[in-house]
């Protein structure tokens, strides 16, 4: 327990710190290294398949609320939010050797995980939710991953603030077995504020790795040339950690 405090406060210093010094080269460098050491330093404590918490449903918060995006600018989702995403889908696409393109329905027809895990975000809030969904693994594994894949990225349909918000991990996260692809909320359908149809739980890593409002899944070998190059929107924005594990 020790243990798993400290590098939460290393992590949290770490990111308040990251507006202040990213802005320079020797500041990149440092983030970076501390970036590396965070999870280094988390997996060898944890294991590198080792398990979030879970909880009872009793320990369900009464409200789990959204952030960040709450919906999606456009027509499009507009109009998917009336006939329940009939329309939506999800592709598996990169480096894998057969494409994906699956709709919800594909979706809820593979093996399903429920976990009722902590959300815990940068801004200092937690909250307690069921969760429901397919194992990213299994669909990597469906599409077949090629081995020149280090990474999977995570496209959204929200812009946020003006950039499209995008998130990644590498493998091992990826084929976590509690890294699933979300469609339902304590038992109900996911609700948009909290990222309907589709959404990433990432459970041994920070709010801002969850990708809400999800179109694709996509392998790729290097993350330098997506977006600015350090992996997700907040890490391209404003300097937050590529590995936000807790």
């Amino acid at each position: 327990m020790k243990r798993r405090m400290a590098l939460a406060g290393m992590a949290a210093l770490i990111t308040g710190a990251c507006s202040k010094i990213s802005k320079s080269e020797t500041g990149s460098k440092l983030l970076g290294a501390a970036d590396d050491w965070h999870r280094k330093a988390h997996r060898a404590l944890a294991g590198k398949q080792g398990l979030a918490k879970e909880y009872s449903r009793a320990d369900l918060s009464p409200n789990f609320r959204g952030n960040g995006s709450q919906t999606v600018d456009s027509d499009f989702y507009r109009a998917q939010l009336v006939n329940g995403f009939a329309d939506w889908r999800l592709e598996v696409r990169g480096l894998v050797e057969t494409p994906l393109s699956l709709s919800l329905d594909n979706i809820r027809r593979l093996p399903q995980r429920t976990q009722i895990t902590r959300h815990d975000c940068v801004e200092g809030w937690s909250a307690i939710g069921e969760w429901t969904g397919v194992q990213l693994g299994l669909l990597l594994d469906a599409a077949g991953v090629r081995p020149e894949a280090n990474f999977i990225v995570f496209r959204c349909a929200d812009n946020y603030k003006g950039s499209d918000y995008y998130e990644s991990v590498d493998m091992v996260e990826a084929y976590h077995a509690q890294t699933i692809v979300a469609h339902m909320l304590n038992g109900e359908a996911l609700p948009e504020k909290n990222g309907a149809p589709l959404r990433m739980r990432i459970e041994r890593q920070l709010g801002y790795k969850h990708a809400k409002y999800l179109t694709a899944i996509e392998a790729v070998s290097s993350l330098d040339e997506i977006g600015k190059g350090k992996g997700g929107y907040w890490e391209d924005t404003t300097g937050y950690q590529w590995y936000a594990g807790v």
